[in-house]
């Protein structure tokens, strides 16, 4: 399986993609949120797009169209006009909603994959809208060199109706907006999908059913001739993450490898704390003891379930050639939803 792949941030100050390169028109959109929600919205009107979003003081958003070709004005035009007569911001029957997680970054990441996977070979960007709300990671507490491991796992455990209750509030939004597919870009947050989904008639896509499609696709074989495919699992937020991921995984034949207690707590916590420390180097020896105790018990692969662990490793390291980001997997089935749904509706 293909680790890295083209268009990724790999820096937070890498500046924004360019998709376009016609300067002459230029069209500024000033869309209001619905419900006091923060939110991205975006569409392909021809090979060149280019979006920006801005912070402003009354949580509007700024959308960046240009382009160089006059008909794309007209579909434009077409565009708005089924969006007013519909009552939502995109009418497309393959528009993406994006639920927003505790990450911030990690929802930017995906939103470029996204718009970069999607628009290849001459393809245009599925459309999408993003809802993404601060105040969920202050409700989770993020780590910090200051909290324990112990510490924030009670707090979850705490507010746990009420992390239901903003991602359930983001959904209607943004069906209400005209997403008719969900993804949901956060490890964390995939806890409680099941509860987020429930009493929704959209396609709501799950991390762990698209990573084990993928695996299955891939046809592993297993490292010992008489056994079963293993997978390896990394992740900070286990007692909330891994039971999902394993449920996935086994119900498409796998079996899943975990850290021993020990070893996480004397090796994967550590890592984190050396992260936010800002000891990189500590972090990033740390985190290759925890990939080889799993190689060493025969995975095929290692799952790196954690921002914060895809954040460590040099993207030239070696060992990340035995990783995988299930994020990748998300926006891969994501598109392929998107453009199935639009041959499907093309045909009526």
């Amino acid at each position: 399986m293909k680790q890295t792949e083209e268009g990724l941030v790999d820096e937070l100050d890498v500046p924004p993609i360019s998709l376009s390169t016609g300067h002459k028109r230029s069209i500024l959109m000033s869309l209001q949120t619905l419900n006091h929600l923060p939110f991205l919205t975006g569409d392909a009107f021809g090979k060149r797009i280019q979006t920006r979003c801005r912070a402003r003081s009354n949580l509007s958003t700024a959308l960046q169209l240009s382009s160089d070709e006059s008909e794309n004005y007209a579909e434009l035009g077409t565009s708005l006009m089924r969006c007013q007569n519909s009552g939502s911001l995109l009418s497309q029957p393959n528009t993406v909603g994006v639920i927003g997680g505790v990450s911030v970054l990690s929802t930017l990441i995906f939103l470029e994959k996204l718009a970069c996977w999607g628009s290849r070979n001459g393809k245009e960007c599925p459309p999408f809208v993003v809802s993404s709300d601060p105040v969920l990671s202050k409700v989770v507490s993020l780590r910090s060199p200051f909290s324990s491991a112990r510490s924030r796992i009670d707090n979850i455990k705490l507010n746990q109706e009420l992390v239901i209750e903003n991602l359930r509030c983001k959904r209607n939004f943004l069906q209400q907006s005209g997403a008719r597919g969900l993804a949901m870009p956060c490890h964390l947050s995939h806890a409680w999908h099941s509860e987020i989904s429930k009493d929704s008639s959209l396609h709501f896509l799950h991390v762990g059913e698209c990573v084990a499609m993928e695996l299955k696709n891939a046809k592993l074989k297993p490292i010992h001739a008489t056994g079963t495919v293993r997978i390896g699992l990394l992740t900070t937020d286990s007692i909330f993450v891994a039971s999902y991921y394993q449920e996935k995984l086994q119900s498409q034949g796998f079996e899943v490898v975990l850290l021993d207690k020990a070893t996480e707590e004397h090796v994967l916590v550590p890592a984190i704390e050396s992260l936010y420390k800002k000891d990189i180097e500590g972090a990033r020896n740390l985190l290759r003891i925890a990939i080889h105790v799993l190689l060493v018990r025969a995975v095929n692969v290692v799952i790196l379930a954690s921002d914060d662990l895809l954040g460590i490793l040099p993207h030239n390291d070696p060992l990340l050639r035995k990783c995988i980001d299930p994020m990748d997997a998300l926006a891969r089935s994501t598109i392929h939803w998107a453009e199935t749904t639009a041959k499907v509706h093309e045909k009526f």
